[in-house]
């Protein structure tokens, strides 16, 4: 009975969403370029969990981001996002790989944000491997990818703003992200020490599906993330689950550890 209060519920939801498409992009006020940077993700209790490569390289107006993470247990979440920063900042495509231990379902996702296709490929706990192929409306303001890039570019001005993103359960489904900026938060390297501005990211549901969620434990958990401040914005770390339904991991800068 839960799972199909569960699913007509989302299904209204959808509708709902569907129908509300109106949405504005982030302004480019720091245009994306040549990054390479090491990330290290951990659990909220500090344990190593995983090392992450962060990649990105630009051509024109044209970005395109890649980050990587190998896990201990041998694990694998490799996302790229192709985006355009004319002005403004426009999703193009994103491709989600999640394998291994760390992940119940093994689970490929693609989307392409132009054409409003989205591609689900996993593999139920019996094997079976199910494809998913989907034809959305997405608005312009989809952000899967790219949300820590768009952190970077909110004028200090904006308390809280709303963002879409394309999630899958493994079903896709149009969600938003209401983002809130809580302050600054002190931090340190070595002997000097930083500002750094921490945004709360709370996914809604949206519809009688963000009412009943809580209810039949289907709400995602909140997310934050802390982005240094100054004429250089740079991502410093995050938390939040890494999948639906998922824990709460720690994603933080790292630097290279040298051979003695």
């Amino acid at each position: 009975m839960k799972r199909r209060i569960g699913a007509a519920v989302f299904l209204m939801a959808d509708l709902v969403l569907a129908g509300a498409l109106i949405a504005e992009t982030v302004a480019v006020r720091n245009a994306e370029g040549l990054v390479r940077g090491f990330l290290v993700l951990r659990s909220l209790e500090g344990t190593i969990l995983a090392g992450a490569d962060n990649i990105q390289t630009s051509q024109g107006d044209r970005v395109t981001t890649r980050l990587i993470y190998r896990f201990k247990d041998g694990s694998l979440r490799d996302e790229t996002a192709v985006f355009t920063q004319r002005g403004r900042f426009r999703l193009l495509s994103d491709h989600v790989i999640q394998r291994g231990p760390s992940f119940p379902y093994p689970m490929e996702v693609w989307i392409d944000a132009v054409a409003g296709r989205v591609t689900v490929r996993y593999r139920e706990k019996d094997g079976k491997e199910i494809t998913l192929d989907e034809q959305m409306a997405l608005p312009v303001d989809v952000s899967n990818g790219m949300v820590l890039t768009l952190l970077k570019n909110l004028a200090p001005d904006i308390s809280s703003t709303e963002l879409s993103m394309v999630v899958a359960t493994p079903k896709p489904r149009l969600v938003k992200l209401a983002i809130r900026r809580v302050g600054n938060e002190r931090f340190s390297v070595g002997n000097v020490s930083y500002d750094a501005t921490r945004f709360d990211v709370h996914v809604e549901l949206g519809g009688l599906a963000g009412i009943i969620a809580p209810l039949i434990g289907k709400q995602p958990h909140d997310s934050s993330a802390w982005i240094l401040d100054g004429t250089a914005p740079g991502f410093v770390k995050s938390e939040g689950p890494m999948y639906a339904g998922g824990p709460v991991w720690r994603t933080e800068l790292a630097s290279p550890a040298w051979p003695r």
